[in-house]
């Protein structure tokens, strides 16, 4: 029997705001290494590839020396270890729920839609997080970077949770903050609603998408639309 609708989330700036733990992490490892800090909304503009991803582009950014072309492996493996350890014990010190989420959700429930959450995060982390914070219980799947052998903007890290669900294509939507949540849902075929203030570099007229909304206060109505 298929799912009735099926409604995939992103999780970092999409269901909560992860921005000040991922700071703290993010700092945490660049004091260590030698490295420029940054604040809260720097690194909103960093998250979304992974921590790898994130620390490169940090360092980059302000060092002017691009984190894949550091010589020393062992020194990249520590410092995204560092990072991951850090934000693990750390995970929901300051995080909180974007706007609405709950009653979003609780909606969602009622009315037999499917959920799961797709994140470029590591998969435990993404399950941790989701724990603690409240909300696990309402996903189906949690899907992270690692957990299948691609991960977004590759189309098929969201078709894939979608037929693990028994889901439909053309009964699902996306609900994301950057263009790789975007760029995946586009090439799947799937529609878009997407946060204004994401986790991206990029304005929103730069991002495809088919609906914009500023959190989750009213999203009901954008959805039901697709019912």
């Amino acid at each position: 029997m298929r799912q009735k609708f099926t409604i995939l989330f992103d999780l970092d700036g999409t269901l909560v705001d992860t921005a000040p733990d991922l700071m703290n992490a993010h700092n945490h490892v660049m004091k260590k290494f030698g490295y420029p800090t940054k604040s809260t909304e720097e690194i909103r503009n960093l998250v979304g590839q992974g921590a790898g991803a994130m620390l490169g582009r940090s360092i980059w950014g302000q060092a002017k020396k691009e984190f894949g072309k550091v010589r020393d492996e062992n020194v990249k493996k520590e410092m995204i270890k560092d990072f991951t350890d850090f934000y693990g014990k750390n995970i929901v010190n300051e995080s909180t729920l974007i706007n609405g989420v709950m009653d979003f959700l609780i909606w969602s429930k009622k009315n037999k839609i499917s959920m799961a959450v797709c994140t470029n995060k590591t998969d435990y982390l993404a399950v941790d997080l989701l724990k603690k914070i409240g909300i696990y219980d309402f996903f189906e799947y949690v899907a992270g970077h690692n957990t299948f052998d691609y991960c977004k903007p590759d189309p098929r890290h969201l078709t894939s949770i979608i037929e693990i669900l028994d889901g439909d294509i053309k009964k699902s939507l996306m609900i994301g903050d950057s263009e790789t949540d975007a760029n995946a849902a586009k090439s799947a075929g799937i529609p878009v609603i997407l946060m204004e203030d994401g986790y991206t570099e990029k304005n929103t007229t730069e991002i495809y998408h088919n609906h914009l909304v500023k959190d989750f206060i009213g999203i009901e109505k954008i959805v039901s639309k697709y019912l």
